[in-house]
């Protein structure tokens, strides 16, 4: 009775419910949790994003940009990954951001397969596969399942430039949970 009702739910929102084929979550857990990419110069990369943190300065129309977590593509599809730190039980998105990524979403899907979720953390360690993480898909939020606040309902000070999403409109899951719905978008763009 419980799956009838989610699946209700979820149908009611549009929420779609972060599935893995049974096989893949059958699957042994990653074979090697050791990282499989390193920073190897921290300060070369730290500089680089300084330098870009110079390129808009007071006094020019154009505001700063934004940047993108994490982007794979494989055999022309996509899958975006944006990393957002809790306060207080909720994420804020620039909306500058949100409108990047919605439009970004929509164009890469109108010519080939694009995923992107937001992912929303604590002090989450990525190297343990059972660290908690929370996450929604653009699909979510397009079709009204996320809900799109720009007020805090618990603190009445304006946010008209964020969004604000609690925790309880992203699903919980685990980071090997994550590495299995890369896995799984990555086997769907081989065929």
């Amino acid at each position: 009775m419980r799956n009838d009702t989610r699946e209700l739910i979820d149908t009611l929102y549009d929420k779609e419910p972060f599935h893995v084929k049974e096989t893949t979550l059958n699957q042994k857990s990653s074979v090697n949790s050791k990282a499989k990419y390193k920073i190897f110069d921290q300060d070369e990369f730290t500089r680089g994003r300084e330098v870009l943190g110079e390129l808009i300065v007071h006094g020019m129309i154009a505001s700063g940009g934004t940047d993108v977590d994490w982007l794979v593509e494989h055999n022309g599809s996509f899958i975006v990954l944006e990393f957002k730190g809790f306060h207080n039980d909720k994420i804020t998105i620039p909306k500058g951001q949100m409108i990047a990524y919605e439009n970004l979403h929509e164009k890469l899907n109108q010519v080939t397969k694009c995923y992107l979720y937001i992912i929303g953390c604590d002090e989450s360690e990525f190297s343990n596969p059972d660290s908690k993480i929370w996450i929604f898909g653009m699909n979510q939020w397009k079709n009204g399942g996320v809900p799109k606040n720009i007020t805090d309902i618990y603190d009445d000070k304006v946010q008209n430039n964020k969004y604000i999403v609690y925790r309880e409109y992203m699903e919980e899951i685990s980071v090997e949970i994550l590495r299995k719905i890369i896995d799984s978008h990555w086997k769907e763009f081989e065929s």
